[in-house]
């Protein structure tokens, strides 16, 4: 990527490249590591009217393609007008889903749209390493979701894996069942975001697994796609594929189901909260005036970083793994490989609260338990 080039992305842009859009909090499961303990839908959730309105103005600002989330984004019961709409207006979507609604009707009419790319969520190759994260009997029906879609003839869809300590050695098996259904892989970064707050210093990959997935994703990225969250790990040497930087509030950014605008789908607090697609000016008076998206865009110091041979290379990694941890946005990644965001965790004695936990009562989070 040339230096021009990256500067203008520090910059910001006119517009996200990608944004992200949790169409709803609600959800059938209760993820351990839902990075917005999802589960109750908000009674202030946006309307049709207003999620159209917001997709009239992205297609004005000419923003190229949207991740729909959630939440599960199949629950609400407009989800495919809302993504009629989106298409119609040439905006390819890409959604995440955990497949529980994907019977074969809903395969079939997914299966006949264009611009549009399905990511099946699942965290293990086996149901004891998945259900364990994701809770009892989400590995066969995320299973079943990919034999419909294969089924209905939809293409190459997507497995979205977060990796985590306990499911590091079973990529080479994630890649093996995502070509056995032509399908394309995606593994990402957990953050410790939403409920993943209390998870993640169990979860979380380990230094050595971190170098493990760095050789992994040398050897295998030309096929991979990581959603360019590993740029940490550029610190041991050579550059993984993509973006080597944050993006948030300058490429990136958010909108949750009630609107909001947040700099980065993993910084879900009020400190992170730009503004409301609501309010005068809508998404795109936030994107191009917001404080918060300004001070983001302007040249950030390497902190305690500055001293490290490194820190071209990872640019300090990612302000949500700092921001939840308890660590300075200057300070070192809670995953630096060279054990500096370890040597920082030590002495850290409170870190932010996710803003809002929509987990349902009754329905507590899955409680990891070990193998």
């Amino acid at each position: 990527m040339s230096t021009s080039l990256v500067e203008q992305l520090h910059g910001g842009l006119d517009a996200p490249i990608c944004l992200t859009w949790e169409l709803t909090y609600a959800c059938n499961l209760s993820c351990v590591h839902c990075l917005s303990s999802s589960g109750r839908r908000d009674p202030r959730e946006l309307s049709t009217d207003e999620a159209v309105a917001v997709l009239d103005e992205l297609r004005d600002l000419q923003v190229f393609y949207i991740n729909i989330g959630g939440g599960e984004p199949m629950i609400r019961r407009d989800f495919f007008p809302i993504v009629d709409h989106a298409i119609a207006n040439g905006i390819g979507v890409k959604f995440s889903t955990n497949g529980a609604f994907i019977d074969d009707e809903a395969a079939r009419r997914l299966a006949a749209m264009d611009y549009l790319d399905i990511q099946i969520s699942l965290d293990g190759t086996d149901a004891p390493t998945n259900d364990a994260v994701r809770g009892d009997g989400s590995y066969d029906t995320a299973r079943r979701a990919m034999d419909r879609l294969a089924g209905a003839g939809f293409g190459p869809f997507k497995i979205s894996v977060v990796v985590t300590r306990h499911n590091v050695d079973q990529l080479d098996e994630f890649q093996a069942l995502a070509d056995s259904y032509g399908a394309q892989l995606r593994v990402t970064r957990l953050r410790p975001s939403g409920r993943g707050a209390d998870s993640w210093h169990e979860l979380h990959p380990t230094n050595a697994q971190q170098r493990q997935i760095y050789q992994w994703l040398l050897a295998k990225g030309d096929r991979v796609l990581t959603g360019d969250s590993f740029f940490h790990l550029n610190a041991l040497g050579e550059p993984l594929p993509g973006l080597n930087m944050c993006g948030a509030g300058r490429v990136v950014c958010l909108i949750d189901p009630i609107g909001d605008v947040y700099a980065c789908p993993f910084v879900i607090h009020d400190q992170f909260r730009a503004g409301s697609v609501r309010e005068p000016g809508g998404f795109t008076a936030v994107w191009r005036e917001s404080e918060l998206f300004r001070s983001l865009r302007e040249p950030q110091s390497a902190g305690a970083c500055a001293s490290c041979g490194s820190y071209d290379a990872c640019q300090g990694g990612c302000m949500a793994a700092k921001f939840f941890t308890g660590l300075p946005l200057d300070g070192p990644d809670p995953e630096c490989v060279g054990g500096e965001g370890e040597l920082a965790l030590a002495g850290v004695t409170s870190a932010p609260r996710p803003a809002m936990d929509h987990t349902r009562p009754g329905a507590a989070p899955v409680l990891f338990r070990r193998k």
